[in-house]
């Protein structure tokens, strides 16, 4: 079993409540009870604990075993990134806004 898998197992069966045996990597998110705002939920918590940022999921993930090879993916693509160097997931800077001087009365 992939270290992948067993993360993501562990924080199925924390935060959706399932049984650990039950998140296997033919099991659809919807039979698991997974729906879209589920998986954003989910994708902000994998972030969160394997300290990774992600881009928009995309629409083929159906399974677990989808979650999985899409998440190794991305940490592949991350690790390979020079070091220093933003990965292709993270967003730009905003522009720093001017701010006008305070107003003086008279």
């Amino acid at each position: 079993m992939s270290a992948t898998l067993e993360r993501l197992r562990t924080i199925l069966a924390r935060d959706y409540k399932l049984a650990p045996d039950a998140v296997t990597p033919d099991a659809t998110l919807e039979a698991l009870g997974i729906d879209s705002l589920g998986v954003a939920e989910l994708l902000w918590t994998v972030e969160d604990e394997l300290k990774i940022k992600l881009a928009a999921p995309p629409d083929s993930l159906q399974t677990v075993g989808d979650v999985v090879a899409w998440l190794d993916e991305t940490v592949r693509a991350q690790s390979a990134a020079a070091p220093g160097a933003p990965a292709a997931t993270d967003a730009p800077e905003a522009p720093e806004v001017p701010t006008a001087p305070p107003l003086t009365q008279a």
